[in-house]
């Protein structure tokens, strides 16, 4: 027996028939729900599945480990795929249907079209990571066209990300809506990630560092300062001081956009990436 014949919840491998299920449901009146993952579950993706449980009634996730978001010095083949645990708490949480496609299903031989991304994808990460949002908004243009679903649900963990995909829905009037649902936190404010579980002990206690270094940017907002270049001063000292000295940026963008500011004038999203050994991790948060 495989391990997908061992879970009760419908899990589809085929693009053909998970489109058929959900264009059923919607020509029956029942609204659909998608959340996109790699897998590797965490209670991260989990409020995703719950927040799409609660607004609609049907609930799709996939579970697909993109290769074409990856470049050839990343961690495609170890990334983790621990799949008969991720479908077992996707039963618990009250999922009903899965799709889980295999390289060859979403990328068949000849396929050669990919999805450009515009300037919202150029900062950042996509500066650090070359090619990786264009497999982000192609792998998503493509489920979206396969899972044909009402609500798509994303994690404002992956700032950017929700920006490109914001911006693809728009640009090819798409017939989804975004819904962006907050960050769910460790108990010591490390934001939730698949990648965490790369992290030997002693750099998963420097690791929450990130988060705590966001609310020296909050507080020292707070207290009124104001100037961009004293607040990541402040940020990087502690970093430091933590001893992780490998930060790949620290950008102060206008909520909503990707667009740097020199002063905290309003609502402000402070975005931080950094590598401790091996790992590579994201944080944002608001503050003003």
């Amino acid at each position: 027996m495989s391990e997908l014949e061992t879970i009760s919840m419908h899990v589809i491998t085929s693009a053909e028939e998970i489109c058929a299920v959900v264009l059923a449901a919607k020509s029956s009146g029942q609204s659909v729900g998608f959340v996109p993952t790699m897998g590797a579950l965490h209670e991260g993706h989990l409020s995703l599945v719950d927040a799409s449980l609660a607004e609609c009634d049907l609930t799709v996730v996939s579970i697909f480990v993109n290769p074409t978001q990856f470049s050839p010095e990343e961690d495609l083949e170890k990334y983790p795929r621990p799949l008969q645990r991720d479908l077992q708490l996707l039963t618990e949480r009250g999922c009903e249907i899965v799709f889980v496609p295999t390289a060859a299903e979403m990328y068949p031989e000849g396929v050669e079209s990919t999805v450009e991304v515009g300037s919202v994808a150029s900062p950042f990460e996509g500066a650090s990571r070359p090619h990786h949002f264009q497999g982000v908004a192609t792998v998503v243009s493509k489920l979206f066209q396969v899972v044909p679903a009402d609500r798509a649900y994303f994690g404002r963990k992956d700032y950017q990300q929700a920006l490109v995909v914001v911006q693809l829905i728009e640009d090819f009037n798409l017939p989804i809506t975004m819904r962006v649902c907050p960050i769910v936190r460790e108990p010591d404010g490390l934001a939730m990630s698949s990648r965490n579980t790369y992290l030997r002990p002693e750099q998963r206690q420097q690791a929450s560092a990130l988060w705590q270094s966001l609310r020296i940017a909050e507080q020292a907002h707070a207290a009124g300062e104001t100037d961009v270049a004293a607040i990541k001063k402040k940020m990087m000292q502690h970093l430091n001081s933590a001893g992780i000295e490998n930060v790949d940026y620290i950008a102060f963008v206008t909520d909503g956009t990707v667009q740097e500011v020199e002063t905290v004038a309003g609502p402000t999203v402070v975005a931080i990436a950094a590598r401790l050994g091996k790992s590579r991790l994201i944080d944002n948060h608001t503050i003003g």
